[in-house]
Formats: structure tokens, C-alpha cells, sequence
């Protein structure tokens, strides 16, 4: 039974405000802290702020708190669900509380912070992992895949103070064995990463994005891909390590064309057709495996379009904003093969599962992500193993955020090995990890 839930503002990994929640019941408390997004959908669920320009210039979640603590705490604890048995049930209560299809009156940092705080503490009322409750809530089967970590090495877009407008470049080490290998892949190629880049640009092009990648003074896609290049080679990893593009276009999306300069003094706009003829001859000259959010959310035809005869993972993240609504829509449209799960984007653990295997019941890919705005809350990784999605990304091997969902999973691939329990890395398919 819930005891009791408390909630207070803490900070994310941007120094902005955030949601914490505490739920306590007779076996302990547990504790959520919510992430929060930099590149938002416009249909994603509302976070609520206060907009008091007095404190933290209007970004504080006070008002969030305060629904904790006076609306959902008290609902919960009334309600008398069991978080081992009724997670599906505690999350249709907090979307009865807030009662608006995006959670704007409670918020959803609010209600997501609570259904975290639930599932762990199902987990531990079940005796089991937390990654082991969540793949009986989804209904995923055995045995257990490791996913293959992209890992965000070139930041760019709204995450940093480059030029560059593709948001993220990342590398992908799809020819390890494990994960742990893995990630010591890619921590190797951030190191090579980080000398190239004093070789050509000087250690002052060293500083880091929002996610942890490096911002060196680079303004096209070709450059950032260049210099992974020369990473990976002098890594040793040359053909064991695959490429990942998110260019967060509807960032850059105005009036009709594709702004690729928004960030420079000259504007460089291009039309879906010139953007199309970018993707197309990038994909074709450098190892690249996944490209998401290539065009804006508005822009369904050019998805439909590029979907068509795209040879690899195309993911729709503010397309689809982990919701089934537009994953249905997506589907009918043939708009994009894989969904980005962004849990903040939905605002509950069921429904953010529901959208994964609606996904999946369309032949789709499920790529986890975190957001710009992270905490050291490490629930992702265990959503990724417990939902069998194959991949996920949490920003570059830098940074205690990000690095704390790396390190997650390799005590999750660690505490499996230790029960002698089969355990897979994904590797080269990830992208159907739910097959396996």
C-alpha cells in the first residue's frame, strides 16, 4: 500500500528546475526525478512551470510540486492500488486527475515523476528488478537483450553554441560483443574524438553540448561526419562502429523550407527536395544506420515521401511524440519505420509502453531516448531491457546524467551474467531486438 507521496523542485542537468517525487510504502521510499526537453514536439504532454519571472526566470515547478502533494499523493494513497499488481491502474488514475488529453493541469513532469516513483516501488514490493517489472508490464518475452548504446559524441542544434544545425551525431558500436564492450568502444572513440579535434580546431573547440558531445566550430553535417571518421580509425574500430544522425529539423523549419544555417549570420535554405538529396548522399557515403526526425512535424509528405526508399531506421520523434495517436497516424501515412520513446513526452510508464507495442505491432523499431534536460535518474536503462527495444541513446560517455544509464546497464548485463541468466547484445540487429 502507498503510504504516503512527497514531491519538492530540484535541479536537471541544464540547472533548470525539475519534479522529484518520493513515494513511500512499507517497504521503503522511492524516488523519481523527471527529465525534461530542450527540442520539444508540439504535441508532446505539457510540463508544467510557473512562469514567475522572479524565480529561475519562470522555468521553477512549484506548482508541479504542490499537485503532488495536494491532488495526486492524496488520490494515490486513498485509492489503495498495489504498485506490485496495478501500475496500468495508478497511471489511469493520474490521467483521471489531470483530466486534459495533454496533462496541462497537473503536468506532466507531475503525473510522470509519480508513475516512475509507482514502478520502482512495484518492483521492489515484487521482489524482482526493476527491468524485470517493466518487461512483465509490456509483456516482452525472453531472454533478456542488452541494447546498443548511440552514443551523442557531436552536439549541435538547440543543445549547443555551434553552428551546426543538425542536433546529434552519434556513433553506435554495433560490432561489440556486449555491452560493456560497448561502451568501452565508445568511450575510446570520444578520447580519439576529443584529439582530433585539438589537432584541427585547438583545445578551446573541446567544449561540450547539452548531452555531452563535443561543439567544435563545424557548420555541416559532412564535417561532423568526417571527423567520426577519423575517430573510429584511429580507434581501431573502423567497420565495427555505425553512424547515427537526429537533425531535429522542425527546429530549423520555416515557412515551407529547411533553414540548415538558422544558427549562422546567412540564412541556408533548403527545400524538402534539397534536404532529401543531403540525406541521400550522406547515407550513401559514410556508415550511417539510423536517421531521426530528418524533416519537420508538419511535414508528413516528405517523411512519406523519403520513407518510401529510405535503406535505413527512420525515427519519428516529434512526428510521433511516444503517443498512438500519432503512431497510428504514421502508420497509415507509411511516414517512418521506428518511434523515439521519450517517457516525459507521454507522461506515464503504461502509456509510454502501450505506444512500443503499438509500435512494434506495426513491424516498427523502438529507439529509447533521454532528454537534453536529464538527472541522474537511471529508470531508462531498465526500460530498455525491460522492453527489449535494442537501442537507446543518453547523450555521450560524458557527464554524470548520461553516464549514469551507461553504467546501469552494465550492472544490469553484470547482475544477469552473475544468475547465469541468457542475456543478448543486440549488436546488428537492433533494430529488431524485439524479435530476437
Amino acid at each position: 500500500m502507498i503510504r504516503s507521496v512527497q514531491a519538492a523542485q530540484r535541479l536537471d542537468s541544464r540547472g533548470h528546475p525539475t519534479v522529484q517525487v518520493d513515494l513511500t510504502t512499507d517497504r521503503g521510499t522511492f524516488r523519481a526525478i523527471v527529465p525534461s526537453g530542450a527540442s520539444t514536439g508540439a504535441n508532446e504532454a505539457i510540463e508544467l512551470r510557473d512562469g514567475d519571472n522572479s524565480a529561475y526566470g519562470g522555468q521553477g515547478v512549484q506548482k508541479a510540486v504542490s499537485n503532488i502533494r495536494l491532488v495526486i499523493g492524496p488520490a494515490l494513497v486513498q485509492s489503495g492500488l498495489k504498485v506490485d499488481t496495478d501500475q496500468r491502474m495508478i497511471d489511469c488514475l493520474l490521467k483521471h486527475l489531470d483530466g486534459t488529453k495533454n496533462k496541462s493541469k497537473l503536468g506532466a513532469n507531475a503525473i510522470l515523476g509519480a508513475s516512475m516513483a509507482c514502478a520502482r516501488a512495484g518492483a521492489a514490493h515484487a521482489g524482482i528488478p526493476l527491468y524485470e517489472f517493466l518487461r512483465r508490464e509490456s509483456g516482452a518475452k525472453k531472454p533478456f537483450v542488452m541494447p546498443v548504446p548511440f552514443f551523442n559524441v557531436l552536439n549541435g542544434g538547440v543543445h549547443s553554441g555551434n553552428k551546426m544545425a543538425f542536433q546529434e551525431t552519434m556513433i553506435a558500436p554495433v560490432g561489440a560483443s556486449s555491452f560493456t564492450e560497448a561502451v568501452q568502444m565508445g568511450c575510446e572513440v570520444y578520447q580519439k574524438l576529443k584529439k582530433v579535434i585539438v589537432e584541427k580546431y585547438g583545445t578551446s573547440a573541446t567544449g561540450i553540448g547539452d548531452e555531452g558531445g563535443f561543439a567544435p566550430p563545424i557548420s555541416q553535417p559532412h564535417e561532423a561526419l568526417d571527423l567520426l571518421v577519423q575517430a573510429v580509425s584511429l580507434a581501431g574500430y573502423s567497420g565495427r562502429i555505425k553512424f547515427a544522425i537526429d537533425p531535429a529539423s522542425s527546429e530549423f523549419f520555416k515557412d515551407g523550407n529547411y533553414d540548415i544555417g538558422f544558427k549562422d549570420d546567412k540564412p541556408n535554405l533548403q527545400s524538402s527536395k534539397q534536404l532529401t538529396d543531403l540525406y541521400r548522399s550522406l547515407l550513401q557515403n559514410y556508415p550511417i544506420v539510423l536517421l531521426e526526425d530528418p524533416f519537420a512535424e508538419t511535414d508528413w509528405d516528405s517523411w512519406t515521401e523519403f520513407n518510401k526508399e529510405c535503406p535505413v531506421e527512420l525515427v519519428g520523434d516529434d512526428l510521433l511524440v511516444t503517443n498512438t495517436k500519432y503512431v497510428q497516424e504514421a502508420n497509415e501515412k507509411r511516414a517512418c519505420n521506428s518511434m523515439l520513446l521519450k517517457i516525459n513526452q507521454i507522461g506515464t510508464i503504461s502509456e509510454a509502453i502501450e505506444a512500443a507495442n503499438l509500435a512494434y505491432s506495426f513491424d516498427w523499431s523502438v529507439f529509447v531516448s533521454h532528454r537534453s534536460g536529464e538527472t541522474t535518474d537511471d529508470f531508462i536503462a531498465d526500460l530498455v531491457v525491460g522492453l527489449r527495444t535494442g537501442h537507446l541513446k543518453s547523450g555521450a560517455p560524458c557527464r554524470g546524467e548520461r553516464v549514469a544509464k551507461y553504467n546501469r546497464l552494465m550492472d544490469i548485463e553484470a547482475d544477469l551474467l552473475g544468475k547465469g541468466e541468457k542475456c543478448l547484445y543486440a549488436g546488428s540487429q537492433f533494430r529488431v531486438a524485439s524479435k530476437c
